[in-house]
């Protein structure tokens, strides 16, 4: 069921039949790895599966209803298209009427008693995930960061991939949203202007890339922008009224509205931000008036335990200092030294060593996603039915954004979880690392663990759909090493990709702290990455700039891989020969992303259950 189109949308067939030109049809969001066309009445949908307490079940109910109608894109996403014409309020208005509602669901969940151990820890995720939605408000992102991953060019030349246009409607509804367009762009540039007046800024080199995000496009024809691209493909089941009218109402609404509002977001940019931008001196938190209790909340929210940033820092250290030593070793029998700066400079430099185009990346990605895919039967029980497919990054996004990254499968089966491979200048990309990052990206990393979680129908939507960075990202980064025991990877050399990643993310433990506590400088910070990962420095150039503008989110990997090692390792020790790797994966991956001291109680309940049966 769909919310009714507007009726100037719905007028629109009939008023081109009368006249030859077509007239006009008369808010931040974080990056995310997350998503339909079969419409769904969520409105009977159950999205308290699972709950046994009626006052929780009810509590659920209500919130996934109010989240799904106040962010109107993740309910497209997930397959609800009651909303497919809205865009979220994201005024300042709307923003703060969404944290008083978030307060409420918060207050109203602590507020039940007599729960099961099952509902107890639905509960807990659920306060978990609201509380740390909340504490994010000190940051004040929306005043001062602007990012390359994250701005109105990337989340509206996203909106036309994500939006399926499929039948006339789809494509009223999708004209109607880019309508609306023009009033969230001028909010998102209202929230910067009120950051300038307070005096917060965000760094020059992250201002520069979105600066030239944005004139690159405003140069461009709008008809030739991604947002225009769904007018272009052949509907030879439409009419040709209907086919003119969703071309001439999409150019219409970019043109007279999306434009000029990326147009005054630019030029406030460039004439008021960029000026007095931070210099990469400085360029994390460290500078800003709530730099310790913004980045705090941000590693709590990250890693779902009590570490400070101190900890994470001194374990990053220890980390990069073991899979250095590792990488030291596979030097010596591929290079001949064990020299760690030798080593990575045949890395970096010998050519033969990278690839020579797009379509040879794709190719490799997709063989070793298929690898995977024959594999992964032995090693766990509990397998995801969405299939996952290799697509390439798109070129508006890919000179400023990383290697790679994940987007879910739409959970009716629409569409295929996608592994995003960055082929941009393919001469800068290492043969070295495509295995690796495939089975990060895909499988048995992001899409078995998300395909997963969203296939457990006996859990609530939010668990389903929604989950803990720490859990996701740690997986992922487990995975790494698994792939190795699954036999995997090709040869050393694949393995040394293997052993640069993870010295990449024990590196990311440094540098996030360093860079928003310490005071480390960009140039810092790019050589550290440089000294201790055999990243390419176009990479490492994206991977930082990744790492000011997205504050604590890089922790989350290594912190979620070491704990899940910790509790396979524990749980080897105490079942011995009755250890059983493909349980062991189920009672990880079954219950949803979770925060990291559930997973241990999870663990904990598999262990002891395998204990306590008899031989």
């Amino acid at each position: 069921m769909r919310r009714p189109i507007p009726r100037s949308i719905r007028l629109l067939p009939c008023v081109l039949a009368a006249c030859t030109t077509a007239p006009s049809v008369p808010p931040p969001a974080e990056p995310t790895h997350g998503h339909a066309h079969e419409a769904q009445s969520a409105s009977i949908a159950n999205h308290a599966v699972g709950v046994q307490n009626a006052a929780l079940a009810a509590l659920l109910q209500r919130h996934w209803e109010d989240r799904l109608a106040t962010r109107p894109r993740l309910a497209t996403s997930l397959g609800d298209h009651r909303y497919d014409g809205e865009l979220a309020d994201n005024s300042r208005a709307g923003i703060a009427a969404r944290r008083v509602a978030d307060r409420a669901f918060v207050e109203q969940a602590k507020a039940i008693r007599g729960l099961d151990d099952d509902d107890e820890t639905t509960r807990r995720l659920f306060v978990r995930m609201l509380e740390d939605d909340l504490d994010r408000a000190v940051c004040r992102f929306e005043e001062w960061s602007l990012s390359p991953r994250g701005n109105p060019i990337t989340e509206f030349n996203f909106l036309a991939d994500l939006h399926r246009v499929i039948d006339f409607e789809d494509a009223q509804l999708l004209v109607h949203r880019y309508e609306k367009a023009q009033g969230y762009i001028d909010n998102v540039t209202d929230h910067l202007r009120r950051g300038v007046k307070a005096g917060l800024f965000a760094n020059g080199e992250s201002t520069r890339r979105v600066l030239a995000m944005v004139d690159k496009q405003l140069k461009q024809p709008v008809t030739e922008w991604p947002m225009y691209a769904p007018a272009n493909v052949e509907r030879p089941a439409w009419t040709r009224l209907q086919r003119a009218g969703f071309r001439s109402g999409l150019e219409d609404a970019l043109a007279k509205g999306v434009k000029p509002a990326l147009e005054r977001y630019r030029d406030f940019i460039k004439t008021e931000i960029l000026p007095r931008a931070r210099g990469d001196d400085a360029p994390g938190l460290s500078p800003l008036p709530f730099a310790g209790p913004c980045y705090e909340a941000r590693i709590r929210a990250y890693t779902t335990l009590p570490k400070t940033a101190r900890q994470i820092h001194e374990t990053g250290l220890r980390e990069i200092a073991r899979v250095n030593r590792q990488m030291q070793a596979l030097g010596k029998k591929l290079f001949g030294t064990d020299d760690l700066a030798a080593i990575v400079k045949r890395l970096r430099t010998d050519r033969e060593l990278y690839f020579d185009s797009a379509e040879a990346i794709e190719a490799k990605a997709e063989a070793s996603l298929a690898k995977a895919r024959a594999a992964i039967a032995s090693y766990f029980g509990i397998l995801p039915q969405a299939q996952c497919a290799v697509a390439r990054i798109p070129e508006y996004s890919a000179p400023y954004t990383t290697t790679a990254y994940y987007r879910p499968a739409e959970p009716n089966g629409a569409r295929p979880g996608r592994y995003f491979i960055n082929v941009y200048a393919p001469e800068t990309r290492p043969r070295f690392e495509m295995e690796v990052l495939s089975f990060h990206e895909s499988i048995p990393g992001h899409h078995l663990q998300i395909a997963i979680s969203q296939e457990r129908s006996a859990l609530p939507a939010f668990r389903r759909h929604m989950g803990m960075t720490a859990f996701v990202e740690g997986w992922a980064l487990y995975t790494e090493q698994l792939a190795d025991e699954m036999g995997l990877y090709t040869g050393d050399l694949d393995r040394m990709g293997m052993h640069s990643f993870e010295a990449w993310r024990a590196a990311r433990l440094v540098v996030d702290t360093g860079l928003h506590t310490m005071g480390w400088s960009r140039d810092r910070a790019k050589r550290f990455m440089l000294e201790h990962t055999a990243l390419a420095p176009n990479n490492i150039d994206n991977e930082v700039d990744r790492y000011i503008v997205w504050p604590g989110q890089a922790v989350a990997y290594k912190t979620g891989q070491l704990e899940i090692w910790r509790l396979r390792r524990d749980a080897e020790r105490r079942l011995n020969d009755r250890f059983d790797l493909k349980g062991f994966h189920d009672a990880v991956l079954g219950r949803g992303a979770v925060s990291l001291p559930i997973l241990e109680k999870q663990v904990e309940t598999w262990v002891r259950s395998i204990a306590s049966r008899r031989r």
